[in-house]
């Protein structure tokens, strides 16, 4: 059996070097996506983030007050073998942008709604949200894109007020939340078609304050509804902050946060 010539030596040493470029590549794309390792808690201030977090990471809620520096701690997730880094993101309107620097390595983006009071500063709370479906909007195709969960939190609260409806606590919190989103972004969707100008969000140098980031599947777009939305997926969930009596360390029970953390949980 005669050996390889010059020119299929060429031809197969082009074939390998394309297979190795070929492996590299899908390597270091995995590697990228597995990086996103980041559970991101934003929100308006007081919407609950802090609590949110402290219950994930210790099992219990701890005393908290309204946030002014970046917080962060490593959680357990149901049959995650590895804790997670979660980071939440202050609510005060000069410091939340800083959601920025952790974008990128974000596994999932959870937006925390106080659903007790989101009638009331609806507007306030749409606005950061926008901001926030602008910056996934803004994602390259080539790069994966996190989960977008949206909380309607201290359910609790609003059931209270609602006590003589049959609808679950947590069901009844969704549903405010949801519509009074949709509402509010739909009036910025408005106000740019109607030549309206909207500040950006932080007021810095440079910012976008075209409204952007609402786009909708369908003719001509129709009116803004998260399940049209062209950014991607959105959940929502309903929660509750953790009592004292709610907990369990041993068994893991967060009492009105476990339908958060098994979200989280089935995304790793």
């Amino acid at each position: 059996m005669t050996g390889l010539d010059s020119t299929q030596t060429f031809y197969v040493s082009c074939v390998l070097a394309v297979l190795l470029l070929s492996l590299m590549t899908f390597l270091a794309r995995r590697k990228s996506k597995s990086s996103k390792n980041t559970v991101l808690f934003v929100g308006a201030s007081d919407a609950g983030k802090t609590a949110i977090l402290s219950s994930l990471a210790f099992h219990q809620p701890l005393p908290t007050h309204a946030s002014l520096q970046t917080n962060s701690s490593l959680i357990t997730l149901p049959n995650v073998k590895q804790p997670v880094q979660a980071v939440d993101i202050p609510g005060h309107p000069r410091i939340r942008v800083q959601y920025r620097d952790y974008f990128n390595d974000a596994k999932a983006v959870i937006f925390v709604v106080d659903a007790s009071t989101v009638s009331r500063n609806g507007s306030t709370v749409a606005e950061y949200l926008h901001e926030i479906l602008r910056s996934f909007m803004s994602i390259p195709p080539s790069q994966s894109t996190p989960a977008l969960i949206i909380l309607a939190h201290k359910s609790d609260l609003l059931a209270s007020t609602t006590s003589s409806s049959n609808t679950p606590a947590d069901q009844l919190a969704v549903n405010r939340v949801r519509t009074i989103l949709e509402r509010e972004l739909e009036k910025r969707r408005q106000s740019q078609s109607g030549g309206m100008g909207i500040e950006s969000l932080g007021g810095g140098e440079g910012d976008n304050t075209e409204i952007s980031g609402l786009e909708c599947s369908g003719v001509g777009g129709g009116v803004f509804k998260f399940s049209d939305w062209e950014g991607g997926e959105v959940t929502f969930l309903g929660t509750s902050a953790p009592r004292e009596k709610d907990q369990d360390e041993k068994a893991g029970n967060i009492g009105g946060l476990e339908s958060l953390r098994q979200r989280l949980s089935d995304l790793y």
